[in-house]
């Protein structure tokens, strides 16, 4: 059901998430933010664990030999390398440093997949020393791979064809038509030296119909390749399993309601600069609904095709894995009255909260957290407020933007007017939800020589009493 707060605004709640309610209820949190003195990221991996589980049971169900990577870009705590590590899966590496970590985590050579652009050559020479699956970007990629495989490997290098997405010529990544059947030639004559798994593509968007298509095209390329003697029995589709951060009717709502008036300084966002906070199908239930697509010129489905191409599909999430899997939090620090709403300051900035520095808004709404638990019950009771002597009225909202800590004027975390249910005051602790899948780190600077925030693991398996750890991030 839409919320629409007496102020007119648009709110945007995010899903119920009883594991965060929980920390909520025991006051970890004001521990946390008194301990480290500045904002931090809390991380959930029995989440991960279950959208892992939920991704596999979305194969097994359609029939279809699958294999999971973690694409670690999306959070680089050390923590999901060792949940992946744990339960079997891979990780989607793009660097050397990436590499070292999930190794350095337990993560197996062969369980890993090196993508991106141009690799650098030393994380070229450790993917292939260590048995790991390259998906090869371009046909010099490809020969800087064979001369390695050449060099005294005792095992063949394994490699993936990238393929140029047809419905985005202008990508920068992949292979066109041309250049896959010249890397197809070169890897025959590589013979023994080199295994050609198969074939991968990254498609931007999160339609299935464009996605069943292109995987289904993958799977006609490796009968291609396989009549020339490669393998070729795996295909990667990369990731693209939308995440769902809020209701529909508040999606929409939110949509066609804000303004300019809504946000601070009368900033204008265009609808289509916002990730897709709502999606009817999201995580294993957009894979069950992908597997079920008929691809174009084809009589059955997806799973249909990858089940008669005798095809293992891999998959490289990233959001998807880490739905409800931690979330960020940031003290108040300084309260200003502006016309008719506050605006707030916290101890940190949006560097730790990705989406402004994509010229975007992180929309979900912000959880007001009092300081104390005693503060909590006043506010129940309808206490007055501390500061002005202002009264606190059951039921009524407190418009409010955020900014950072920071000198600069276009720092805000969150530039749209928050309608919170009672005044924030200095102090107060602001929870922002669902951050694990790409918002906490991606652009994370110590600007000002700011401390990043640290990563505080939730251990929830004795039920009654959670437990915390740093993240052990090795360097």
């Amino acid at each position: 059901m839409a919320v629409t707060t007496v102020t007119g605004r648009p709110a945007l709640p995010a899903l119920p998430d009883p594991a965060t309610e929980a920390l909520l209820a025991g006051g970890l949190l004001p521990e946390l933010a008194h301990a480290f003195g500045g904002p931090f990221h809390f991380l959930l991996p029995d989440a991960f664990d279950t959208n892992l589980r939920s991704l596999r049971g979305a194969l097994a169900a359609a029939g279809v030999k699958g294999f999971v990577y973690f694409a670690k870009k999306a959070n680089k705590a050390a923590v999901f390398a060792e949940r992946a590590a744990a339960l079997g899966a891979g990780v989607d590496v793009a660097s050397v440093g990436e590499l070292r970590e999930a190794l350095g985590h337990g993560v197996r050579g062969e369980h890993l997949m090196v993508t991106g652009p141009a690799k650098d050559p030393h994380l070229l020479r450790l993917a292939v020393r260590h048995g790991a699956l390259v998906a090869v970007d371009a046909l010099d990629e490809l020969d800087a791979v064979i001369t390695r495989a050449f060099a005294g490997q005792p095992y063949p290098a394994r490699v993936l064809l990238r393929v140029l997405p047809p419905l985005q010529p202008h990508s920068r990544f992949g292979m066109a038509e041309d250049e896959l059947a010249t890397a197809m030639d070169r890897c025959v004559t590589a013979g023994d030296a080199l295994r050609m798994e198969g074939f991968s593509f990254h498609l931007s968007g999160y339609e299935t119909g464009p996605r069943a298509d292109l995987a289904a095209r993958l799977a006609g390329l490796c009968r291609t390749a396989r009549s020339k003697g490669l393998a070729a029995d795996r295909i990667s589709i990369g990731g693209g399993l939308p995440v769902s951060y809020t209701d529909a009717d508040s999606w929409r709502t939110f949509l066609e309601a804000q303004r300019p008036a809504d946000y601070h300084a009368g900033k204008t966002f265009r609808s289509g600069d916002f990730y897709p906070y709502h999606s009817p199908l999201a995580g294993a239930d957009a894979l069950t609904a992908l597997l079920a697509t008929r691809p174009g010129n084809s009589g059955t489905t997806l799973a249909g095709v990858l089940r008669d191409a005798g095809l293992e599909l891999l998959l490289e999430p990233g959001r998807a894995l880490l739905d409800r899997a931690g979330a960020t939090v940031f003290t108040i620090q300084g309260v200003k009255e502006r016309d008719g709403y506050r605006l707030l300051t916290v101890d940190g900035t949006s560097l730790s909260l990705s989406e402004q520095w994509f010229g975007s808004e992180y929309l979900p709404d912000p959880r007001l957290i009092p300081q104390s638990f005693e503060d909590s019950e006043k506010w129940a009771e309808g206490a007055e407020g501390a500061e002005s002597g202002e009264s606190e009225v059951p039921g009524g909202t407190y418009p409010a933007s955020v900014g950072a800590a920071t000198c600069l004027e276009s720092d805000l975390l969150t530039w749209r007017k928050i309608a919170f249910p009672r005044r924030p005051r200095v102090g107060d602790l602001l929870l922002y939800p669902n951050t694990a899948g790409y918002q906490m780190d991606s652009n994370e600077s110590p600007f000002h020589d700011l401390p990043l925030p640290p990563k505080v693991v939730i251990d929830r398996t004795d039920r009654t009493r959670p437990r915390w750890r740093l993240d052990r991030h090795f360097t």
